[in-house]
Order: structure tokens, then sequence, then C-alpha cells
């Protein structure tokens, strides 16, 4: 009995503390319930955003999927990227952007635009190809000396990354406008290796046989022959008795 009422004695003093700080807690409840419902709005419009951007990104692909290849623009992608900045499907719509642009030989506004991705999209799993990009670009820009070194940055960031044959080819082809010969070969064999069996290796096969018919100081001297083997062909002295 002793317990009901000094939980009934405490129910009353809450009861009277309500009572007393109505409009105090009405103010806190109705706050606590308002950051409720801003939080449940933000997460769930984040949640639209991303399906709108989805099906912004879609609309931007028709034209390439039903083969009308004059409704595909750069621009299509570009606007997705800039009204959906923030959400996945806009990361790839720039990135799509730029390599458009690449494909319609836009190479300068191209190279902003993969520049842009990486500045804007820094944790992307995409950064490798828009950093190729980049180096593409300046490339095709017939900027040698600075694609080189893109290509390098790009290697030494990103040596697991698939699209690290592609920059050594590409890299290994600017060596061997520039007379090269010895670094075009080493990164030709490298690519040879390690994609044996795709098409970057076998072009990089072809390349590297090509150079070493040039330039035969490439191929690799003959292996000294073994002990063993200088002792079995060796010829018996005979001595006369």
């Amino acid at each position: 009995m002793e317990s009901d009422a000094t939980s009934s004695a405490a129910f009353y003093r809450l009861l009277a503390w309500f009572e007393t700080n109505t409009k105090q807690v009405l103010v806190g409840t109705g706050l606590a319930i308002l950051v409720g419902v801003v939080v449940w709005f933000f997460i769930w419009r984040q949640g639209e955003k991303q399906l709108e951007a989805g099906a912004a990104l879609s609309a931007a692909f028709i034209p390439q999927v039903t083969g009308d290849s004059r409704g595909l623009s750069a621009d299509s992608f570009l606007k997705v990227a800039s009204e959906y900045s923030g959400s996945q499907a806009g990361a790839q719509a720039l990135l799509l952007g730029a390599a458009t642009l690449f494909d319609q030989g836009k190479y300068s506004e191209a190279r902003q635009q993969f520049e842009k991705f990486t500045r804007e999209h820094r944790g992307s799993p995409f950064m490798a190809q828009a950093f190729l990009g980049i180096a593409a670009s300046l490339d095709a820009e017939g900027k040698a000396s600075e694609a080189v070194t893109a290509y390098k940055s790009l290697i030494d960031r990103y040596p697991s990354e698939n699209v690290i044959p592609q920059a050594k080819f590409s890299l290994a082809r600017i060596y061997q406008n520039q007379n090269k010969p010895e670094d075009a070969f080493r990164l030709y064999e490298d690519i040879a290796r390690s994609d044996s069996f795709g098409q970057l290796g076998s072009e990089s096969t072809v390349r590297a046989e090509e150079l070493k018919t040039k330039y035969p100081q490439l191929a690799p001297p003959p292996a000294a022959p073994s002990p063993a083997i200088l002792l079995t062909n060796a010829v018996p002295v005979t001595t006369n008795q």
C-alpha cells in the first residue's frame, strides 16, 4: 500500500508540474514534432530526388537506346548533372556528358567537365575514369607533355583500376611518337603480360614485336649456356700413350 501511495503521489506531482508548465511542454513537444517532420521530409525528399535523378538520366539515354543519335547531346546529360548535383545519377550524368563531349571532338570542353567531376565527386568509384578522361582530352588536344604527366599520375594513383591498361597503352603510344622506344617497349610488354587475352594485350604484343624488329637492342640478349651444357658438349682430350 505504501508503494501505491508513493506512486500516486509521484503521479500527482508530475500532473501538477505539467499543469504549471503546460506552455513549455507544448512548445517543447511541438519543436520535437517539427524537428521529426523536417528530418523525415529531408530523408523522403532525398529518396525522391534520387528517383527523379534516375528518371532524368534514363530520359537522357533514350536517344542512344533508340538509335536516334541526333537527339543525344552532352547538354542533356549536363542538365541532369546540374539539377541533381548531389545524387549518384547526377554524378554519372556529369561523367557521361564529359564523355559525350569527347566523342564529339570537343576535347577542351570535355576536359573541363572531367575536371569538374574530380572536384565535386572525390569519393566516386568512377574517379579513375574521370582522370583517364582528363589525360585523353589533353592527348587529343595535342598537349603531349601534359598528357604524359596526367597518364603517369593516373597509373601511380590507381594501379589496380581497370582503366590502367588503356592509360599505359596511350602513354606507350606517346613515347613511341616521341622516339622513346625503350619506355614504349617496357609499357607494351607490361600490358601484354597483364592483359594477355584482351584486345589491348594482343595489340601491345604486336607493337612490342615491331619495336624489337626496328630496334634490335630492345631484344633481351641470349641466355648464357649453363655449366652442365658446357660440360656435355666438351670434346674429350686424348693423350698419346
